[in-house]
């Protein structure tokens, strides 16, 4: 690990040293190249450089253990002890900040949730869920554009999509795929039975252009007069937009906007992180065949969270965690679900790797 190390440190010493090279600063492809490396490699560099001054430090402190002075032995023997701690800490931080990197961590996504089982009360737990998930956007001071929407006639949504956009959303945001089981009473129902319904939550990374090549003759593309709220506008052009891609029956609508070139645009960016996702998934599939994990597929057949109300309760079945704070929650308060699935999804990754070699 120390030679592996060593060579990151070598190669992050290169990369500043380009960054300050005029000719990388008039190529502003390969400044955003060489300057996305470096960000990559800041932190596990720096993590390395406190190691090896760790290291100098224990063999300095062992020194002392030689000398006739018993205060001074008794000195380095404490000092010891403390660095060695910091030691085992350390050693663990950077076997995580070895592990690969998912490409998609620092992407925005696309957010779609569906309203499933239990009518009229799954779509207003939909509705939920989005504001959840929008109010956590805006505590990271991400930006969230609705894409499109079929909202329920007693409220919430039967479908929406939202593309969130900002630093790291994927990663923050990943873990969320899957079915969303919710128990409370609804507010229809006059004897108080608490009844239970769902809804699935998708996560994708926005694909970008280089990554999904779509050929325009496996595209049909529909244009039809916007439906919903908006004013005399929105039902006298054709502004709202349908992709259909063919050789996957892939489909996308866009009717958020007035502007129909918006609307395709929009339309496009969804069926391309859609697309991608499908491909992702696929060759997840084939790379866990031998090992049962895969774990943070994000399986939307699984039933990952179950929110119950009259307990205030949230229970995350995939890791155990149960918080009595569901009001929070529901106001975007997830930092804390987030990071514990990260960590949850590492120490598998971890122990995968440690398997293999």
């Amino acid at each position: 690990m120390f030679n592996k190390l060593a060579e990151f440190e070598v190669r992050f010493e290169e990369v500043e040293s380009l960054l300050s090279d005029p000719e990388v600063l008039a190529n502003q492809p390969e400044f955003r190249r060489l300057s996305k490396e470096h960000s990559s490699l800041a932190e596990l560099v720096a993590a390395f450089r406190e190691y090896k001054k760790l290291l100098a430090g224990l063999e300095d402190n062992r020194e002392l253990l030689k000398e006739p002075d018993l205060e001074m032995r008794e000195m380095a023997q404490a000092e010891i002890l403390e660095l060695e701690t910091r030691r085992a800490t350390l050693e663990s931080e950077i076997k995580l900040l070895l592990l690969p990197k998912d490409p998609n961590d620092d992407k925005s996504v696309v957010l779609e949730i569906r309203a499933g089982t239990g009518g009229d009360e799954s779509a207003l737990f939909a509705g939920d869920l989005f504001r959840m998930y929008s109010r956590f956007a805006e505590l990271n001071r991400w930006k969230v554009e609705m894409i499109s929407s079929s909202e329920s006639e007693k409220g919430g949504y039967k479908e929406v999509v939202a593309l969130i956009e900002g630093t790291g959303v994927f990663a923050r945001l990943k873990y969320e795929s899957g079915t969303h089981r919710v128990q409370r009473v609804p507010e229809t129902e006059a004897q108080g039975r608490i009844h239970t319904s769902a809804c699935t939550v998708a996560v994708l990374p926005e694909a970008e252009d280089v990554e999904i090549d779509i050929n325009p003759a496996d595209l049909k593309i529909d244009v039809y007069r916007s439906s919903g709220a908006g004013g005399q506008h929105v039902n006298t052009t054709d502004s709202a937009v349908r992709i259909t891609h063919l050789p996957t029956g892939t489909v996308v609508a866009c009717q958020e906007e007035r502007s129909q070139i918006k609307n395709r645009a929009t339309a496009m960016k969804v069926l391309k992180s859609r697309i991608l996702d499908t491909l992702v998934r696929e060759q997840d599939a084939k790379m866990a065949a031998d090992r049962k994990s895969q774990v943070g597929s994000g399986d939307r057949s699984e039933r990952i969270r179950t929110y119950n109300f009259p307990q205030g309760r949230m229970t995350d079945h995939r890791i155990g965690l149960t918080l009595y704070r569901l009001d929070a929650i529901m106001a975007g308060d997830i930092a804390e679900i987030a990071d514990a699935l990260r960590a949850f999804y590492q120490m598998e990754a971890l122990q995968a790797q440690s398997e293999v070699n």
